[in-house]
């Protein structure tokens, strides 16, 4: 019973997996894309204090991968997303809050949001961060009441 389990859940995270990565492939046309996060270009996000520089897709419409910049101390405030967000921090640190309680993502961590899920962030007093993220679906930013 319990490898039952195991090959069932094994199958759902691999086909996971293959579903992003198809769609992936699809809004990049089936090209090679290579983009630097030092010579991105970068979109102030309304409120100021987050940039985000498009790699693939669209955030304001669909599946997308950016480059995203906290500016040091930024405070997102409490909110939730509608669709999954995976974040590999780059350079700072990102700092992330939820019932669970904090965390600090320093280079190299992976952090994946469900869509729904309430949660702070915010970057770095001192550096900011700076971090490639993937959307499941088009970006939002919800505050939480």
């Amino acid at each position: 019973m319990k490898r039952s389990l195991f090959v069932v859940g094994l199958m759902a995270v691999l086909a996971l997996a293959w579903s992003i990565g198809r769609v992936q492939g699809q809004q990049a046309g089936g090209k090679v894309i290579f983009v630097s996060a030092d010579h991105a270009s970068f979109t102030e996000m309304p409120g100021g204090g987050a940039s985000m520089a498009t790699i693939w897709g669209d955030a304001n419409q669909g599946a997308h991968g950016t480059f995203t910049k906290f500016a040091p101390g930024y405070d997102a405030g409490m909110h939730t997303h509608t669709n999954d967000v995976w974040i590999t921090v780059i350079k700072g640190a990102y700092l992330y809050k939820d019932e669970a309680g904090e965390k600090l993502l320093g280079v190299g961590d992976f952090l994946r949001v469900p869509g729904g899920h309430k949660h702070w962030s915010g970057g770095d007093k001192t550096e900011g961060a700076l971090f490639y993220e993937e959307g499941s679906g088009k970006f939002d930013l919800i505050p939480a009441k």
